[in-house]
């Protein structure tokens, strides 16, 4: 829905629906996930094409965004298991009792997603406050319009608006909405307007997640499968025209595969794209003309060995490598978001554990190695959100897995039980009985002491 209702007035009729306690009830929470997953398959094919209007997404790459499904399958699968109170042992001072730890529902909660998977980044979160049993408003991204309408129209013909609503709009709507309190924010977006979420969110000491991203190391040694190699490293980096937060940022090759790994991945972009790929049906576009303007700009960061054309008014820009880049250059001073894939090389394998430690931590971290030690070595030695060791981008679509940042990439993760864990409270509880009631812990305290130290062991 457009926003014609005061943003207060949304809230307000949210916090009447979840007062009613309907959203407790795991029948409740159960029939509103299956009719999701009917809505979104019934909206198959007009997902593919809002992606298409978009992004110039291929019915291929826009089904990874669909396949949101399977997660809630397992949502539907697991929920009767997950909302069981966890049990924990009880000291003998305070026997008979239970101590338990039970989920709750935050309240309402608001989702905002991203322009780059504008469908999967807001359905992904959306499962897990349905299955915790929240309230959710929903603010898609204003640079992805016909995905965001689709949206809207989904989400407002499954369910009661007080439930679950959209809203549409662009800075000045995610400003009014920042400007309330909920009981949780999701955010998925870049670490500037992160920032700007989280301030907004600490004033109402409103919890978040923060999804963001950074600069995604992708690591080759020399004992790899060059050929398998640079094919996994190409799909990652320009699938979706590389607008990808966990595309592989920039590439760390050893020297002495260098010129045989670069000669791989430009076979690579001709066999997956062609000799032209602004002819290929397989191949993305950029969202908007001020990012294509962005990219434009980090092209003159070094050399370009692959690549590098440019059509402004079709907003394309080819899969494009550049060689002999510094890390003082523009292209290695920001996340490139975009089909620009840098290459710097290293010696030994501590040259390249240096360079990573040198940037902010980043979200995905990727590891081209086939010795166990190398790869040992580069996960205990540097930080990220995420890694994957011998491909890229599969670890976010392996459903029971968490996904999330460290530091400068965001905090608090999701997937699987982890995105119901995330829009839960645990409540911790401890029920007692009346059966005994040892004075030890009343006044007088004398000559109870030593008693007391024996009995909890301090």
């Amino acid at each position: 829905m457009l926003a014609t209702t005061p943003i207060r007035d949304i809230i307000t009729a949210q916090r009447q629906f979840f007062a009613t306690g309907k959203t407790q009830d795991i029948a409740f929470r159960l029939t509103q996930l299956q009719n999701l997953y009917q809505a979104i398959k019934n909206r198959e094919n007009a997902i593919y094409a809002a992606l298409k209007a978009d992004l110039n997404k291929p019915d291929v790459e826009a089904y990874y965004e669909i396949v949101v499904t399977r997660d809630i399958q397992a949502a539907i699968k697991n929920l009767k298991s997950w909302v069981k109170p966890q049990k924990f042992p009880i000291p003998l001072e305070q026997f008979p009792a239970q101590a338990m730890m039970v989920p709750e529902p935050l309240g309402v909660v608001l989702i905002v997603g991203a322009w780059n998977y504008p469908f999967n980044l807001i359905m992904a979160p959306l499962i897990g406050a349905i299955a915790a049993g929240n309230c959710a408003i929903i603010k898609p991204s204003e640079l992805s319009p016909h995905t965001s309408r689709l949206i809207a129209e989904i989400i407002g013909e499954t369910f009661d608006n007080g439930y679950i609503t959209v809203v549409e709009g662009g800075r000045d709507i995610s400003q009014q909405l920042l400007a309330e309190k909920f009981d949780y924010i999701f955010f998925t977006g870049s670490p500037r307007v992160g920032k700007i979420v989280m301030e907004a969110a600490a004033k109402h000491l409103t919890p978040v997640t923060l999804e963001l991203g950074g600069k995604s190391p992708c690591i080759v040694t020399e004992d790899v499968n060059i050929e398998v190699a640079a094919k996994r490293i190409v799909w990652g980096k320009f699938v979706n025209a590389g607008q990808t937060c966990i595309a592989p940022d920039y590439l760390l090759v050893q020297q002495g595969v260098k010129s045989q790994l670069l000669a791989a991945i430009k076979a690579a972009i001709i066999e997956f794209y062609g000799h032209e790929p602004a002819n290929s049906p397989d191949y993305g576009r950029i969202v908007n003309d001020g990012h294509l303007q962005r990219l434009q700009d980090l092209l003159e960061s070094g050399e370009i060995i692959v690549g590098g054309d440019i059509n402004p008014d079709a907003r394309y820009i080819a899969p494009t490598v550049i060689d002999n880049v510094s890390l003082e250059a523009a292209v290695m001073q920001e996340e490139i978001f975009g089909p620009i894939l840098p290459v710097m090389t290293y010696g030994d394998l501590s040259e390249a554990i240096d360079l990573i430690n040198r940037l902010p931590k980043p979200l995905a971290l990727y590891i081209f190695s086939q010795n166990p030690s190398h790869q040992e070595q580069i996960l205990r030695q540097t930080s990220s959100g995420t890694a994957c060791i011998n491909d890229t981008l599969v670890h976010f679509i392996t459903p029971q897995l968490p996904f999330g940042g460290v530091g400068n990439s965001g905090m608090g993760r999701y997937h699987g039980k982890a995105s119901f864990d995330t829009f839960c409270h645990y409540k911790s509880i401890l029920k007692r009985s009346f059966l005994f009631d040892v004075d030890l812990r009343y006044p007088p305290y004398r000559d109870k002491l030593r008693f007391l130290k024996w009995l909890l062991g301090g």
